[in-house]
């Protein structure tokens, strides 16, 4: 009988996802931790006793259902779900690539729906907990060179939107996390400028409060950087245009 509390993470190998793991299990919950990458995984457990690995590729749906069964009959109860498996391919990002738009949108999008699909049962007949996922700022707007990422993350938050209106009735908390640029071996093949770059720690420390202490549908950091994402999501497509290819020009000619 486990009698800790339990969150589920998803993609909890490396960057926010393995941070954040490592937070929770300080703080006291207990950590079932998925991921692809098994070898790394297990290195994750062996760093505190609060964590536990359940393997899992995320665009295996049966899969998906067969390990949150097994996260149930271990701990008898999961109190928040976090989903932040994601992947991005930058150098296919700069050319049309099919294949790639496609793994990019089978992992960040319907991975994310074949964890939710494992869950939703459960939260519905639980009637109390708390769905969370790893979005982006990208979401906002498209950004150049980063169409199936920005796709993904748009389509993403669209959909918790609607999820959190049916959530809501059956007090289930449902969030997106909008994090400007962490440092994390996904960001480390960015050849471009990363303004406000954070580590993945800080994420951490910004998602927790958020999960544990706030009542709110987004979480978004770091300010300076979300705030003016944001602003550029509300532009006329025309005005958004010029001030891209402006930044684009300076930072060009500024070696970026």
């Amino acid at each position: 009988m486990n009698d800790k509390k339990v969150i589920w993470i998803t993609g909890a190998s490396s960057g926010i996802g393995r941070s954040l793991a490592l937070k929770f299990a300080k703080e006291g919950w207990t950590v079932a931790a998925s991921d692809i990458q098994e070898n790394l995984l297990h290195e994750l457990d062996n760093e505190n006793e609060n964590i536990h690995s359940f393997p899992l590729d995320v665009t295996n749906a049966e899969k998906c259902k067969i390990v949150f069964n097994n996260i149930l009959n271990k701990f008898n109860d999961v109190e928040i779900c976090f989903f932040a498996a994601g992947i991005n391919d930058p150098e296919s990002e700069k050319s049309f690539n099919l294949i790639s738009i496609k793994k990019i949108m089978d992992v960040n999008y319907f991975g994310v729906m074949n964890s939710i699909n494992s869950i939703y049962e459960h939260y519905n007949k639980k009637k109390s907990g708390q769905i969370s996922v790893i979005s982006s700022v990208a979401a906002f707007r498209g950004l150049p060179k980063a169409g199936a990422y920005c796709a993904s993350k748009s389509a993403l938050t669209a959909f918790m939107e609607t999820l959190n209106f049916e959530m809501r009735k059956i007090n289930v908390k449902v969030s997106i996390i909008n994090p400007g640029f962490i440092k994390t071996a996904m960001t480390d093949k960015n050849d471009f400028w990363m303004p406000k770059l954070r580590p993945s720690k800080f994420a951490a420390e910004k998602i927790y409060i958020g999960l544990i202490k706030d009542d709110t549908f987004e979480i978004n950091f770091p300010k300076p950087f979300t705030t003016f994402m944001k602003f550029l999501g509300i532009l006329p497509y025309k005005i958004y245009f010029k001030i891209y290819e402006t930044m684009y020009k300076i930072l060009k000619v500024r070696g970026y």
